[in-house]
């Protein structure tokens, strides 16, 4: 039998991460050269007619995703600072750095008028509230929802648990808090403004990542004594920072879940520094209740958990 000859593929242009059809045909390569480049995994098809370097895409991280699928969208439509729509609600998060949970990667636009799906695409929903110069910023070359407006967007379109996420991160990151509540004061009876009046009643700049917010709002939910969040405590090793703590009890509540150390894992020298400030606050008297993400869906042994840490 005679061997099999290994596929002899076409190259790539050697400069460039992402592309458009057009101008990878004017580097020579045709629609079945496309076809082979993405089945090859050398090329993957980011959404009709853009196409991004597979081994630049297998590196990222899914934040990272989500913004090259936002950037993909601009590229093969043409997008420049001055066209005629505007990035918003969870693509407009993302293009601010803000922290989403569960939430897919549909593209949002805010449109002048209202086209169709067929022409927008079946990845892209457009919006036609209307927007004031104000409420617009360019980031990175792409018109963009300023970020209490995309707070606003998003809170009225998410659910509770997934506003009260962006909500914190935007209060940490500046937003203006008192902005946010005059924008929702003009939008009274519209569909999703209690659910951005409780986040923003609820909300809590301090916590500083999705899975404290979240444990944050399981414990209210639970009924459960609330810690303070963000609690120094001195040790002979010397001082940490708790994610939550009761400090009459002596009770620390610490969320381990990988979002914690944002868009990498922690390192054997983080963990070991974990360890060591745990040993320290340990000696001194304190108790530890470790949450992961898989906890914050087991509600019961959770609240029981917690029930039977602040009961020693």
């Amino acid at each position: 039998m005679t061997p099999q000859q290994p596929v002899r593929l076409p190259a790539l242009p050697g400069t460039g991460n992402l592309w458009r059809t057009g101008q990878l045909h004017e580097k020579g390569l045709n629609s079945r050269a496309l076809k082979a480049l993405v089945l090859h995994g050398k090329l993957v098809r980011l959404r009709h007619g853009c196409y991004v370097r597979a081994e630049l895409w297998e590196k990222q991280t899914a934040p990272v995703r989500s913004r090259q699928l936002i950037r993909a969208h601009a590229h093969g439509t043409l997008t420049t600072s001055t066209g005629g729509y505007v990035y918003s609600h969870t693509s407009a998060a993302r293009l601010h750095d803000l922290y989403l949970w569960d939430v897919d990667d549909k593209i949002h636009l805010l449109l002048p008028g209202s086209p169709s799906s067929e022409r927008l695409g079946k990845d892209v929903r457009g919006h036609t509230r209307p927007w004031t110069g104000p409420e617009v910023v360019t980031l990175g070359g792409l018109r963009v929802t300023s970020l209490e407006r995309t707070v606003v967007d998003c809170a009225m379109m998410l659910g509770y648990r997934q506003a009260l996420v962006l909500m914190d991160h935007a209060l940490r990151l500046g937003a203006d808090k008192a902005l946010i509540e005059s924008m929702a004061e003009g939008l009274q009876g519209r569909r999703g403004i209690r659910t951005l009046r409780l986040a923003l009643a609820h909300a809590d700049p301090r916590s500083e990542s999705a899975g404290e917010t979240l444990t944050r709002e399981l414990l209210a939910r639970l009924n459960l004594p609330l810690p303070e969040p963000q609690v120094a405590v001195a040790t002979r090793a010397g001082q940490y920072r708790l994610d939550f703590a009761w400090k009459e009890k002596k009770v620390a509540l610490e969320f381990d879940g990988k979002a914690k150390y944002f868009d990498y894992r922690p390192t054997p020298e983080v963990l070991l520094k974990e360890r060591q400030r745990e040993n320290a606050l340990t000696e001194n008297g304190w108790t530890f209740v470790r949450v992961k993400w898989a906890d914050l869906f087991h509600e019961h042994e959770f609240k029981a958990r917690v029930l039977a840490a602040l009961r020693r």
